[in-house]
């Protein structure tokens, strides 16, 4: 107290009167520190008739209160216009274009000055350094949908010591961050995934599946969750290899394909759940006329996989609304700048009721899409 009885007392006359709405976000001072400073302005104990002040020894107030927080009182929890900084996997393609959308859509509507940045390439390595960049920047919220969740963990547990709210998306095992939003039941999604395969491959023939890369969370969880239910529900069908890396880059895909199918005669399906997974694998089964020979599925988005579909080379796949995923990160941060309880049932604005699973920090929804020829046209519609 002693700290802001010698700013506001070096404050000049008319300071808290200009001041006092800053005054009141002051989250670092208490209720008795923010009357103290109000009440004992000079504003408050002289007219400031014929007193008028400076643009400079304004600022000069300003800076004299912000210095408080240096006193002695910690940082401030969130600035009056909070900033939202979030690192995807890989800029440049489609999926995060669209999530972008949302994040900035978002932002306008909550108050948030949010915006994206990501590596050029697929590699956690680069996510750690623009974490890191991030970090210094002072950002009041860090979104993170993550590359390797092990890599990763140091990085968002300096975030989170620096007073970073942490809000990640397919991270349901990253550790350290304050939520993590999830637009799918994960088993469920894989689950469907390997039912639309086996109908497709009449529940014989070899497979394979495609990741993002091998420590992509999600992927994998969905990639588990399909094998296991082919391994307990079609007996006939044979996953021909390990998984694959490389569903997240169209060309990657169409390499690991063409290879597949000079290894294993008997390939007959492919899931990509990266989302040019099934654009890379589509794009084999065009260019050889393969479209009765070999299924493909996995997750897609309906303005990329149109003219795949079209021609009979995509037959069904499944995806949510990347916007959506914007949408739902800015919103659950908004909530947790609030200090918002979350619980089971709550509404998430844009995206409905959400399940929320305190302990494991996960808020879950159920906007799953699935993509075929009579769905594309509605899918088009909503600027995916």
């Amino acid at each position: 107290m002693v700290a802001v009885a010698t700013v506001v007392e070096l404050a000049p006359a008319g300071a808290c009167d200009f001041l006092s709405p800053s005054i009141e976000k002051l989250s670092f001072a208490t209720a008795e520190c923010k009357q103290y400073i109000l009440w004992n302005c000079p504003a408050t104990k002289a007219s400031t008739e014929g007193n008028e002040m400076s643009r400079r020894e304004i600022l000069k107030s300003a800076g004299a209160l912000a210095a408080i927080s240096t006193l002695g009182f910690g940082r401030p929890a969130f600035a009056a216009d909070p900033t939202m900084t979030t690192v995807c996997k890989i800029v440049g393609v489609p999926y995060f274009s669209l999530l972008e959308t949302g994040l900035v859509a978002a932002g306008k509507k909550t108050g948030i000055r949010s915006n994206m940045i990501g590596p050029a390439q697929v590699d956690p390595a680069q996510q750690v350094r623009l974490i890191e960049d991030v970090i210094a920047k002072k950002v009041d919220v860090l979104g993170l949908i993550p590359l390797d969740v092990k890599v990763l963990a140091p990085v968002v547990q300096r975030a989170r010591d620096a007073g970073i709210i942490v809000i990640t998306q397919e991270g349901p095992d990253m550790e350290g961050r304050t939520w993590d939003v999830e637009m799918v039941d994960s088993k469920k999604f894989g689950e469907e995934m390997m039912k639309s395969l086996a109908r497709q491959m009449g529940g014989k023939g070899d497979y394979i599946v495609i990741v993002g890369t091998l420590t992509t969370p999600l992927h994998n969880l969905w990639c588990d969750a399909a094998i296991a239910y082919q391994q307990a529900n079609h007996p006939n069908m044979k996953l021909a290899a390990d998984r694959f890396p490389g569903a997240d880059q169209i060309d990657t895909t169409e390499q690991v394909v063409r290879n597949a199918l000079q290894a294993y005669p008997n390939l007959r399906g492919v899931i990509g759940f990266g989302s040019n997974g099934p654009i890379g694998a589509g794009n084999i089964v065009r260019q050889r006329g393969l479209g009765n020979k070999l299924s493909v599925t996995g997750f897609a988005l309906p303005s990329q996989a149109q003219s795949l579909i079209n021609a009979g080379a995509l037959k069904e796949t499944f995806l949510w609304s990347p916007k959506e995923v914007g949408e739902a990160m800015v919103a659950v941060a908004s909530l947790v700048l609030k200090k918002a309880e979350f619980k089971t049932g709550m509404q998430i604005p844009g995206i409905g009721k959400a399940n929320v699973d305190a302990d494991k920090k996960i808020i879950s929804v159920d906007r799953m899409l699935v993509l075929n020829k009579e769905t594309l046209p509605e899918l088009i519609k909503l600027g995916i």
